[in-house]
């Protein structure tokens, strides 16, 4: 019980400061593209508390929007996928959460919701051509550890506002004041520092929840090779098979491996660890096990 109030307290922690940075960027933004005008910061800083609200209580549906995800039914054709899930779950001591489907052949999963109670894990449909069952168990387990970790809120959180800046940073060079030199710096500074600025956040929050999560899944799962060679298997699906169609860069926190490449400066800003790392972190761990 101890131990489950200390994470829920940590993760109220993590989601009020990250919500209270991101809402701190957006003011800034408004300030420095208005150049100074208090109307228009106030305006802004109603636009981050209206974001706020939206991505405590909707991240989750909109990161399922984002991803294009279908719910999948228990039927006779899911009925082992289910049951695997099921089992997880009684493993882990949480809730089964409702399971989606991506339509997408890029073998990948995420996990979203806001608490134990409003999960949901989703899994793309080239995931299921790609891995072993045992395989598969390892994601399932690492996706219900960030459930139980209570890292999917800020995760969502992250993706949502995170996605929100980045189409403000685009947007600012039709609203800065023109009449105002400060104005002009601040919106071509904001079209490139925004998405940099909410990048490095959701990098901030995902990189060691991804190391806990690694381990908290194989523990659920009982056998850390499952989630390792599952890992390996991905990130070569991943690199071998795009993403198609619109899928918006800012849920990228939310998935067990990179869905896009990485160039340029996101190479330095990556919200995952390198694959090599987590796979060396979970065969140190079978001796344990």
């Amino acid at each position: 019980m101890t131990t489950t109030r200390s994470s829920t307290f940590a993760a109220t922690m993590r989601t009020t400061l990250l919500l209270a940075t991101l809402s701190g960027l957006l003011v800034g933004i408004g300030y420095i593209v208005s150049g100074g005008d208090p109307s228009i910061t106030l305006l802004f800083l109603g636009i981050a508390v209206a974001m706020n609200f939206f991505s405590y209580f909707f991240s989750d549906k909109l990161a399922i929007k984002m991803s294009g995800a279908k719910p999948i039914e228990e039927d006779s054709e899911n009925a082992a996928y289910f049951q695997m899930v099921r089992e997880l779950c009684q493993r882990a001591d949480i809730p089964m959460p409702r399971l989606y489907v991506i339509p997408q052949e890029q073998p990948n999963a995420f996990a979203t919701g806001r608490n134990y109670n409003h999960s949901a894990v989703a899994v793309t449909a080239g995931i299921t051509k790609l891995l072993s069952t045992d395989e598969l168990r390892g994601v399932v387990a690492h996706e219900l550890a960030h459930i139980k970790h209570r890292d999917i809120l800020i995760q969502s959180v992250a993706a949502t506002i995170g996605a929100a800046i980045t189409y403000l940073g685009y947007m600012l060079m039709w609203f800065g004041d023109d009449n105002s030199p400060l104005g002009l710096i601040g919106s071509l500074a904001m079209i490139l520092l925004a998405p940099l600025a909410a990048g490095i956040i959701q990098m901030a929050v995902s990189r060691q929840r991804e190391y806990a999560a690694d381990a908290g899944g194989a523990a659920i799962c009982g056998n850390p090779e499952s989630l390792a060679s599952a890992l390996l298997r991905l990130e070569q699906g991943a690199d071998a098979i795009p993403m198609s169609g619109h899928v918006n860069e800012a849920a990228e926190p939310l998935y067990i491996v990179k869905p896009f490449k990485a160039t340029g400066m996101k190479k330095l800003f990556s919200t995952h660890p390198p694959i090599e790392e987590r796979v060396k972190r979970l065969r140190q761990m079978r001796p344990s096990l």
